[in-house]
């Protein structure tokens, strides 16, 4: 009943942010809604497992932590900006479908949601004391969410110089991935299947790494991502492609080994 009650409450929620949508025609919104989303069914879900009390406090409060900087960090960016490129391309794409399909998506969002905070579900339900593996899965939440906060900003303070208009970021960690943020939103999964360790569902655990990787290089990150911003600056971002590495970070390129 813990995962059918919130996946109820997550897809009211996504119907009435989608009449939002039609309304102020930016669809970002279902991104804020997705990360706060998220974190309150893990939250959910620790109240009502019934693994160890003090594990389940200490998965509520990294969920709800990250639910809360990803969600605040995404709103500011959604309320004081233009649509994201990404959606105004599929609005261009998808044309006089674009509602019901949007529709579709945000349905879709609803159900993420519940899907990313069952490695919370599967943490919570350990009933084993606190070990090694608990604080190493601790320490890789907390670095996680270092470098997605540092690569945030550093793009934050680059795109507010009006200098930079039309260039790309290539300051601080953007210089080693494409996608820092990414690289260690993707990192952050791994803390959830540490805490499940020793519990009846690490397996369930396991989905967040591994369904993340697939989203953030395969199907809604990565890929919509590139697209718009080769439409938005063209050679300057297939440059950068060539000399940085889409997702892991390493040293870039030097252009003699281009």
């Amino acid at each position: 009943m813990l995962i059918i009650s919130a996946l109820i409450a997550m897809i009211a929620l996504m119907v009435a942010l989608w009449y939002v949508q039609y309304k102020r025609h930016n669809a970002g919104i279902v991104d804020v809604a997705w990360s706060f989303g998220t974190g309150l069914c893990a939250v959910w879900f620790c109240i009502g497992s019934s693994g160890d009390a003090n594990r389940r406090i200490v998965v509520a409060l990294l969920m709800g932590i990250w639910a809360i900087r990803l969600g605040s960090t995404l709103a500011v960016r959604v309320f004081s900006e233009a649509e994201d490129g990404r959606y105004k391309m599929l609005r261009e794409k998808w044309g006089d479908r674009t509602q019901a399909l949007m529709f579709g998506f945000y349905m879709i969002q609803a159900s993420w949601a519940v899907l990313f905070a069952l490695p919370a579900y599967a943490a919570a339900q350990n009933s084993s004391p606190f070990g090694i593996a608990d604080f190493v899965g601790i320490m890789i939440w907390a670095i996680a969410l270092a470098g997605e906060g540092v690569a945030d900003a550093q793009l934050a303070r680059f795109r507010k110089n009006p200098a930079n208009k039309g260039r790309v970021c290539e300051d601080g960690l953007w210089a080693w991935s494409r996608h820092p943020n990414y690289f260690f939103e993707w990192i952050h999964w791994f803390a959830y299947p540490l805490l499940a360790l020793g519990g009846p569902s690490l397996s369930l655990a396991m989905l967040g790494p591994v369904v993340m990787l697939i989203f953030l290089t395969k199907i809604s990150g990565i890929p919509l991502t590139e697209a718009r911003s080769i439409l938005s600056r063209g050679d300057i971002y297939r440059d950068y492609q060539r000399r940085v590495s889409a997702f892991f970070p390493v040293p870039p390129r030097r252009e003699r080994d281009s």
